[in-house]
């Protein structure tokens, strides 16, 4: 009897110790990811080809502004570093990967067709908007002619 409670006790904090890395590993993922990006898109100069190309894209544009009046208390999340870990919950890092490689390079009408059909397809609405809602925030109110 002795035996079993100590296998029980054992198994319990095993699995409480799993769950622990797993949440503390996806935070690190996620801001790792998040630093990354945020890094290399103002270095490169991309964020500021990315707020042009929104400006020259009024179906883009239009996307995107679906996120102003968005009640930023009713969405899933309210900022990109939780963003990007409900978005490797839903897609692994060699697609998150791939996409960041595609947008490095320019991405095609179509390739941006297939991205928002991606991302439809695997985050609910109320993700999908508080996804525009970020993106307006930071594209159209840090500079207010991407998005008029």
């Amino acid at each position: 009897m002795r035996f079993l409670k100590s296998l029980i006790a054992t198994v319990i904090i095993l699995g409480l110790l799993a769950v622990g890395v797993y949440y503390v590993g996806t935070n690190l993922i996620a801001d790792q990811v998040m630093e990354k990006v945020t890094t290399e898109l103002e270095a490169s100069g991309q964020l500021d080809a990315i707020r042009q190309e929104v400006k020259n894209d009024p179906e883009l544009q239009a996307f995107i502004e679906e996120g102003k009046n968005a009640d930023s208390s009713k969405l899933p999340f309210q900022t990109k570093e939780e963003a990007t870990r409900a978005l490797l919950k839903k897609f692994d890092v060699s697609e998150l990967n791939e996409l960041q490689s595609q947008a490095r390079r320019g991405m095609t009408a179509d390739q941006q067709q297939q991205l928002l059909n991606k991302l439809q397809s695997r985050l609910s609405e109320e993700e999908l908007l508080a996804l525009k809602a970020l993106a307006y925030k930071e594209l159209c109110e840090s500079d207010g002619s991407a998005c008029q």
